[in-house]
């Protein structure tokens, strides 16, 4: 039972990680694409806050990277 409450754990680690990945992509092409840079800078501050969130669950869990 341990190990698949860690798996669980890492899974959703993952799952974090994955999101704020994808909000840092979708940042990117914003900017690419010439979006406004209000846009640009909430998209910014939306990536930052997710990948913080991100790094203090694998802190809190004690998931090493």
């Amino acid at each position: 039972m341990g190990s698949s409450v860690a798996e669980a754990k890492k899974a959703e680690a993952k799952k974090k990680g994955a999101v704020a990945a994808a909000a840092a992509g979708v940042t990117a092409a914003v900017a690419v694409a010439g979006a406004p840079l209000v846009l640009v800078g909430a998209g910014v501050a939306g990536s930052a806050y997710l990948g913080y969130r991100w790094v203090k669950y694998r802190i809190k869990e004690g998931i090493r990277f």
